[in-house]
């Protein structure tokens, strides 16, 4: 397929110029198919980590040995996060080697494989190995969902597209509540709860074989015929000539580097070191701003507010849930109009306050000797306020950002080390918050996490560049000017958008 290919104007001010080849959301059913489909991956991911608070319930009932010993329930929750560090580890190189539609494909293997082992489990020790499969299909997934829509959505509405991904996410926690619900009494209660899971693998694994690989991977990997069909489907000819004109250049910058990429190589270049330190810190300060924390207490702060029924603590799981997924709704919209880190620092201004009212609750709530009133009320206030703020901003934007910082030979393996380091500060916050919180008080706990948000905006404000409407190519630009200055950076931008027009 023949193109006449012209010079890429820089995508935010060419769009500026040309408003009529902006795209919107909605505006092409086969990126949005494309999006949904990648984004079931997501879904996993949300129902494994909300499903197991109520399944463990019933498996202490099941198997003595597990309700006499903590120590195997921690080992059955978190075994999950421990598959997902691997998964993620290793799913950066997968994606690059075999592509995101086989790592889709494969997480869904592996993932549905999880399912049916631990809906069938004769044992804990059996139900702890399905937890095992179950995390590494949901690591590798965490690692290629969202580089997979990236790849394949256009600039201007890529950070709301990623961010599909992390309403599916939350989206999938909810599901896991409902369905924690539907189950309470029929036989075999967990086993279900557990074993339903397989069901969108199986779903997403059916719809993928239908779905194109990226792109942007197959351009990258000489496979340019496909990569243009492929294209031509999602822009018309104008949009598609210069979004041939930035793969020409991302592949001529390409081959400037090594063919085969090691995780070394990220920590030898110095472009690469600054963008591992913004992503992976990011995805560090998600989980120590205390997501799970505060999600883990919500029964807790149920207590401190008076009601005592389980009914009504399920009732507000659900609530918490719904709220979760609304806000990162309105993420969607404003991570792509606002920008990530206009939105990624109001969202943790939020948090801090958030954290701050829950601190001073429990810390009341101590001094007092009447369960609830005034600040049980204030907790829960609290509570509503910090999923508020998290769910739009610190949500998705990690995420986002994940998928848009790295150069494309790159993109897998950093992908893969961003998401490993945060499912291992997930275990960390874990395995380490209810011991803190024993041994200093929860308000001066709830009072540190508070802090480490303080910390995280002075982070974002520092580390963090803003990709709102860039292209790849611009994005790899802000790491070359912020590394060695803009000078030569400039010369070098303009002599890869020549190579890619007489390409």
């Amino acid at each position: 397929m023949a193109l006449t290919i012209h010079s890429a104007p820089g995508s935010s001010g060419y769009l500026d110029m040309y408003p009529e080849r902006r795209m919107s959301y909605f505006g092409n059913p086969y990126i949005l198919g494309l999006t949904l489909t990648a984004g079931i991956g997501g879904l996993l991911f949300g129902y494994d980590t909300g499903v197991i608070s109520g399944a463990l319930l019933y498996i202490k009932d099941d198997f003595q040995i597990v309700k006499q010993s903590s120590f195997l329930q921690e080992t059955i929750v978190s075994m999950a996060l421990v598959g997902a560090m691997i998964g993620a580890a290793s799913g950066g190189w997968i994606n690059d080697y075999y592509g995101r539609k086989k790592a889709t494909l494969f997480a869904d293997v592996v993932f549905a494989a999880g399912a049916i082992v631990m809906a069938a489990a004769p044992d804990p020790y059996v139900l702890i190995a399905g937890r095992l499969l179950v995390g590494l299909g949901v690591g590798v997934a965490s690692v290629t969902a969202p580089v997979y829509i990236a790849e394949a959505s256009p600039s201007e509405v890529r950070g709301g597209l990623v961010s599909t991904n992390v309403l599916m996410i939350t989206g999938g926690q909810f599901l896991s509540y409902l369905v924690n619900s539907a189950f309470t009494q029929v036989p075999g209660t967990w086993r279900w709860m557990l074993g339903v899971s397989g069901v969108p693998a199986v779903v997403q694994f059916g719809l993928m074989l239908f779905m194109p690989e990226s792109p942007r991977w197959l351009y990258m990997k000489n496979r340019k015929e496909e990569a243009i069909q492929l294209l031509s489907k999602m822009y018309d000819i104008s949009r598609l000539e210069d979004e041939i004109n930035h793969l020409s250049a991302a592949e001529e910058e390409e081959k400037l580097q090594k063919d085969t990429i090691s995780y070394l190589d990220v920590f030898k270049s110095k472009e690469m070191r600054l963008a591992f330190f913004a992503g992976a810190g990011l995805q560090a300060f998600q989980q120590f701003t205390g997501i799970n924390t505060v999600m883990y207490y919500s029964p807790t702060i149920v207590q401190m507010a008076g009601f005592h029924s389980n009914q009504l603590a399920l009732l507000l799981s659900l609530i918490v849930a719904g709220m979760n997924a609304a806000g990162t709704v309105v993420g969607i919209y404003f991570i792509d109009h606002c920008g990530r880190k206009k939105l990624a620092l109001s969202s943790l201004c939020g948090v801090i306050v958030s954290l701050i009212i829950l601190s001073v609750s429990f810390l009341k709530q101590s001094d007092v000797t009447s369960d609830g009133g005034f600040y049980g009320w204030l907790a829960v206030l609290g509570l509503a306020l910090y999923i508020a703020f998290f769910a739009p901003g610190m949500g998705p934007v990690p995420w986002t950002v994940n998928s848009e910082i790295y150069p494309q030979q790159y993109r897998g393996i950093c992908g893969g080390m961003s998401a490993t380091v945060n499912w291992i500060s997930n275990l960390i916050v874990a395995q380490t918050f209810l011991s803190i919180a024993e041994a200093a008080g929860t308000g001066v706990t709830f009072l540190i996490l508070a802090g480490i948000a303080g910390l995280a905006v002075v982070f974002v404000i520092v580390f963090v560049p803003e990709t709102q409407g860039l292209t790849f190519l611009e994005v790899e630009q802000i790491w070359k000017e912020r590394a060695w200055g803009s000078s030569r950076d400039g010369d070098n931008m303009e002599g890869l958008l020549e190579q890619g027009s007489r390409s």
